[in-house]
């Protein structure tokens, strides 16, 4: 049976989705000589904006103002609201500061992460193959720390924040757009705080900036929203297992990027390690194929 016009539409904003994650890193690299802080403040505030003419524009203004009776929800998403802009914080650090190798290594390490923790906190089973990947995983990084002498504590922060965060939103029952929009308004006061107080870089003044520069800057709200809305497009038409397939494409991105284009040291150590990683993903794609090809029989679906 072919794939139908909206699997083959779901497939395509998945790629998208996925694509643009990865190209991120060259747009970040654009405005290097801004502090990391002061770009993730760009990112919180103009996300903010664009959000909320997004959910103008879907005419869901009313469901947002809901939320706010729900304190106990809005307390939830102050927390993932603290670990994305953390991750997001980080990862334009790490990419600004020829770091980028390790991002890569941090978002390939995540997925398998994510099975870790739907086994420790929502009751999911380990496959077999599943432990394999895992343990194959662990030995990537174990090896980088006896030969390399060092943890990747780069790639752990930014895979294990992710991980938190996706499980976080998983459990919370907020749509994505309504979720980020709440968490870039719950994280608005920092930003500005820390915008009056403390960016005191050449860029921190928009009147004294260059058109283009200002632009960059504003850009930071495609960056973030863009991906995230052919993201929900596409999980919409697809199957998760479907989805997984296509998210090593931004740390393979991101990979290209640090050793071809940025030319980042890659030690041989370090080849041990991603080419452990890559085993472990390949073993973790298998299972997911496997699995999702059962559950297609079983269910009498071609």
């Amino acid at each position: 049976m072919s794939l139908s016009r909206e699997q083959k539409l779901g497939g395509i904003f998945a790629a998208s989705a996925y694509s643009l994650w990865g190209l991120a890193p060259l747009y970040f690299k654009q405005i290097d000589f801004i502090p990391a802080t002061e770009i993730l403040l760009h990112r919180i505030v103009w996300s903010f904006l664009l959000l909320l003419l997004v959910l103008v524009a879907l005419k869901q203004v009313r469901k947002v103002i809901a939320l706010m009776r729900q304190p106990k929800i809005l307390a939830w998403l102050l927390i993932s609201a603290l670990l994305l802009g953390g991750n997001w914080g980080l990862f334009i650090w790490a990419v600004n500061s020829n770091h980028m190798l390790d991002a890569s290594l941090g978002y390939y390490i995540n997925p398998l992460l994510n099975v870790l923790l739907g086994m420790l906190f929502l009751g999911e089973r380990l496959r077999k193959l599943q432990w394999a990947a895992v343990g194959l995983a662990c030995s990537g990084v174990l090896i980088q720390l006896i030969t390399y002498g060092s943890l990747p504590w780069i790639a752990l922060t930014l895979a294990g924040s992710f991980a938190i965060y996706g499980l976080m939103r998983k459990k919370l029952a907020v749509d994505a757009i309504t979720g980020l929009f709440y968490e870039s308004l719950l994280l608005l006061p920092l930003a500005l705080w820390f915008w009056w107080h403390y960016a005191d870089s050449s860029a921190a003044n928009l009147l004294q900036n260059s058109w283009q520069l200002n632009s960059y800057l504003v850009a930071a709200s495609l960056v973030t929203t863009v991906p995230l809305l052919c993201f929900i497009a596409g999980a919409r038409r697809l199957q998760l297992s479907t989805m997984g397939f296509f998210q090593y494409i931004g740390p393979s991105f991101m990979f290209v990027f640090g050793v071809w284009l940025y030319q980042e040291p890659f030690a041989a150590e370090r080849l041990v390690t991603f080419a452990l990683i890559w085993l472990a993903l390949l073993v973790y794609t298998i299972d997911a194929w496997h699995a999702s090809r059962q559950r297609r029989l079983q269910t009498g679906v071609s």
